[in-house]
């Protein structure tokens, strides 16, 4: 029997046998995860039942069983408050806007970078929401807001965030006041189209600003 102790236990449900292979192929090498497939909603159900819940469960958004977001619904019931996102080859606003006002954690690509997929999962994890970057870029600039241009301040301080540095670390290795720190932030955060400074780092680092 596979020790999954420590590991995060993930879930994928995808009717496309050939998109399961590959996602689990690549997250069964990485050493903090265990990966568990099937192939439709009622599959991920009896597994969510039989296991007592997973980390994190992704949710093909066109599978057999799933009626839109109805089967999001009841996959996030079982899952004991455990992340539940949406997984989809056509990642819309609709769509995004749909799953996350029904609870989801958040709506992964299918077309996304494994490695991306990995960080994403971690992500969701730790409870925070998962948004592909075009989407928020949408979002931003139908806000008009749109995804600025850091300064240069701003970068030292989104490296600082990179490091895992806290707001009062970075405002004395700056020579800053906290509050200062926290105006940078909020405006990173912005200009990134992130939710908060852990989502501006991941960001960051897709972009190669990090």
């Amino acid at each position: 029997m596979t020790d999954t102790s420590g590991k995060i236990r993930v879930l994928i449900a995808d009717d496309h046998g050939m998109i399961l292979d590959v996602l689990s192929m690549f997250l069964g090498t990485q050493p903090d995860m265990h990966v568990t497939t099937t192939t439709d909603l009622d599959g991920a159900l009896s597994a969510i039942t039989s296991n007592g819940g997973y980390d994190v469960v992704l949710l093909d958004y066109n599978m057999p069983g799933m009626n839109g977001t109805q089967g999001l619904t009841r996959a996030i019931q079982l899952n004991k408050k455990n992340p539940v996102a949406i997984l989809t080859g056509t990642p819309t606003k609709r769509i995004l806007d749909e799953s996350l006002a029904k609870g989801a954690a958040g709506l992964v690509p299918k077309t996304m970078p494994a490695k991306s997929l990995a960080i994403a999962i971690r992500f969701m994890h730790v409870g925070e929401t998962y948004v592909p970057l075009d989407l928020m870029r949408e979002e931003a600039a139908e806000a008009g807001e749109g995804v600025g241009k850091l300064s240069a301040r701003e970068k030292t301080v989104l490296e600082c965030l990179g490091e895992g540095k806290q707001n009062k670390e970075i405002a004395n290795s700056l020579q800053l006041s906290e509050a200062t720190i926290k105006m940078h932030v909020k405006s990173i955060c912005k200009k990134l189209g992130a939710n908060n400074r852990t989502h501006a780092v991941i960001t960051a680092r897709d972009q190669g600003l990090l």
